[in-house]
Formats: C-alpha cells, structure tokens, sequence
C-alpha cells in the first residue's frame, strides 16, 4: 500500500495562492511571471512544463502532466489572468493575500487562483512514484477574462502533445458544486466609415452614423427574434440567446455627417444556437450596405470584426466528466448552468467530457476586496486528494 501523503492546507495551498496573487496578471500585463514560477514549483516534482506563447512572446499557456504519460487522464483547467483593480474601493493592496478571519482576500483568489493553487498543492500527491495509473495534466491559459484568447491554442496543443485525456475539470468558481452547461459568447466591433458633409447636404455624403443605426436596427430585430423564442424548460436565466449592444462612438458635431461610427454588440448563444446562423440577416445587410456605400464613394464601407468566440458548454449526456466529479465532491444536486462563460466550450468540441467545479463564488470575482472561504479551498483539496485515489485504479474510466 502506497503511504499516504498530508495535504497541508496552510502550508501548502495558502503559500502557493500567496505567490500566484502577488503576479499582477491583469490581462493587459504578461503573465510569464506567474507561468515561469509554476514551471520552477513544477520541477521540483521531476514535471516539465510545455508553453505556448502568444504571438508578442509576452503571454504564455502552460500544460504539464503529473504522473504517467498515459490516455485516460484527467486535465485541471485554469486561467492565470485576472480583471483590473482600477477604480475599485479595496481596503487592502489588492495584489497582496490577506487573511481576515475565515477568509482570504486579494485579486484572483476566487477567480481563479484559488483553483490553481489547489492543483499546484496536490502535485506532491500527483507525482508520487507508482502511486497514479493514469495522469492529471495541468492546464494554465492566458488572457481568458477578454475572452479566452488563449484557450483554443492551449486546447489544440493538449490535443497534439499529449496522450488523450478522458475528461477535463474547468476550475472556475462554482462553490465546489458541478456546472454542466454554460451560454457562447461572442464580440463583434462594427466600423462603418462614412464621408463628412454639411448636414444639409446629405446628398454629398455619408453619415456613418445613419448606417450604423440602419445596422443596428437589424440587431434589435435579431434580439427580439431571440427573446421570442424562450424555452419555458431552459435553466438559464434567461432562458434564450440574448444580443446587446455594448458602446456606441460616432460623430463630431450635430451639423456635420459623421465620418467614422463605431459600435460593439454582444451575442450569447445558448447550446444549440450558432453565432454564424443567428447574424446571418446582419451579414446580408452589412454586404448590401457596404457595396452600396463604396460605389457612391471610394473609401466608405463597413468593416466587422469578431474579438471574442467563446463555444457554449452543452449538457455532456454521456456524462463520463460529471458522474467522477460528483463523485468526488458528494454532490448530488439538480443540472446546474451558470451565465458565465470558460475554455470549457472548447475542450467539448474537440471531443472532452467537460464539467465546471472550482472553489469559491462568482458572485465574489471581478469584485474589491475579492474574497474566497477557506472552506472553499478545504473541500478543493478534498477533491484532489480523492482524484488521486481515483486515478490510483486501473479499470475502464478513472472512477472506476
């Protein structure tokens, strides 16, 4: 029988969340700080990290497998980024761990260092010697907070480097309950370039602005489409893809035919729904528009650029990822979604059994003074240590 090994709650996961909170890993920042110190932690567990940088070099992913270079493994997913603190009331330095009582304060805590620090703190546990018969791979994404930039690169490379995994265990705070499901999200920025005028002489012009609204109108038709097609039966709330636009910019002054407009729209799919399918009216439009405007004047014309495609998180049927983890953590709740979104659309359309469970409320992230319960990270190191034992056994799924 292998020795069992402590998994000290102290000494372990609050230091490792201590160092990975004072990387100010905002997501206009780099994080290579934060991924060069886990590849230092990791090492010394004999664990070689793998990076994947963006194209600037200045942001890494991370994945590394603890145990044996086996299929059938689970992957412990997180982010390392972080929202600003700008403008936000903290009552302590906000890139600094705090302890007030039974709980922990500092940016990132909940969403979603905490996690990693859980993970980081099993590795001991992971990497033991003929303890694990089928790996935990560690997965650190860049840049997921403005839209899980770095998720799809990390997700490709998992899938090309390493043996398959059979499952994948996102980390975002969920109060250690399992998450099955989540909405897509998508950004889009529309530039419209018109050409300046008088505004009584809009006949030798173009406002941007009226074409923006004419676009826009579209979108509005495209929302309220949406909103009619509520299922009374969805778990989200609400319960049909929304559309919202988000900034609108455009024009100099009340007397002159803008030049420029600029606008962002939201578009959050439920499972089943595709972005490309729910704009395609927009897209008819934007192609009529633009031509129109480019053969009046040379150099007017629409421009739209997605920023943001995040997959939505369907109900995983076969449930191979949800059965284990609710096994883990005692949960026997009801299907849960939640409104945000995460990297786990993308590990499920390359073919992963997914779930989100992680420590700590999401009602606490993007939050001053962001706090996560030390109760939160005890039962989070509950789950490792009883992932461990999962993963000791060889049969047909590691939970068998």
């Amino acid at each position: 029988m292998l020795p069992s090994i402590a998994l000290s709650r102290s000494a372990d996961t609050f230091a490792i969340l201590e160092r990975l909170v004072s990387y100010d890993t905002t997501s206009r920042e780099s994080n290579l700080a934060l991924i060069d110190y886990v590849s230092e932690y990791l090492r010394q567990f004999g664990v070689t990290s793998r990076l994947v940088f963006d194209s600037e070099h200045r942001k890494a992913n991370l994945f590394a497998t603890l145990g044996p270079a086996v299929e059938g493994g689970v992957v412990l997913s997180g982010h390392s980024d972080v929202v600003p603190v700008d403008g936000q009331d903290w009552t302590s330095k906000p890139f600094e761990l705090v302890r007030r009582g039974d709980r922990l304060v500092g940016r990132g805590v909940t969403d979603m260092k905490g996690f990693i620090a859980c993970a980081l703190a099993a590795a001991p546990l992971f990497t033991q010697p003929g303890r694990l018969k089928r790996p935990v791979h560690l997965a650190i994404s860049y840049d997921e907070e403005v839209g899980c930039l770095g998720a799809e690169t990390l997700v490709d490379s998992i899938v090309e480097h390493l043996p398959r995994p059979d499952m994948v265990i996102v980390g975002e705070p969920s109060s250690m309950t399992v998450v099955g499901s989540h909405k897509g999200a998508s950004v889009y920025r529309v530039q419209v370039r018109g050409l300046e005028a008088h505004s009584s002489l809009p006949h030798v012009g173009i406002s941007a602005n009226m074409v923006a609204i004419e676009l826009m109108a579209c979108l509005s038709d495209i929302a309220h489409r949406l909103r009619a097609m509520v299922d009374p039966t969805s778990p989200f709330d609400p319960g049909y893809s929304t559309l919202t636009v988000g900034e609108i910019h455009g024009g100099t002054a009340v007397n002159i035919l803008a030049g420029e407009c600029a606008f962002t729209f939201d578009l959050r799919c439920v499972p089943g729904h595709q972005p490309d399918d729910v704009l395609r009216p927009f897209f008819e439009i934007v192609e009529r528009l633009d031509r129109e405007m480019r053969i009046a004047f040379p150099g007017a014309g629409i421009s739209v650029a997605r920023s943001a495609a995040i997959p939505a998180l369907a109900f995983d049927e076969a449930g191979l990822a949800d059965r284990l983890v609710r096994s883990l953590t005692g949960d026997n709740g009801e299907r849960r979604v939640v409104s945000y979104g995460s990297e786990a659309g993308f590990f499920q359309r390359r073919g992963f059994s997914v779930v989100i469970c992680g420590p700590g409320s999401v009602e606490q992230a993007h939050q001053p003074d962001e706090f996560i319960e030390i109760d939160q990270l005890d039962r989070c190191m509950t789950m490792m240590k009883r992932l461990a034992e999962a993963l000791t056994y060889v049969g047909d799924g590691p939970n068998d």
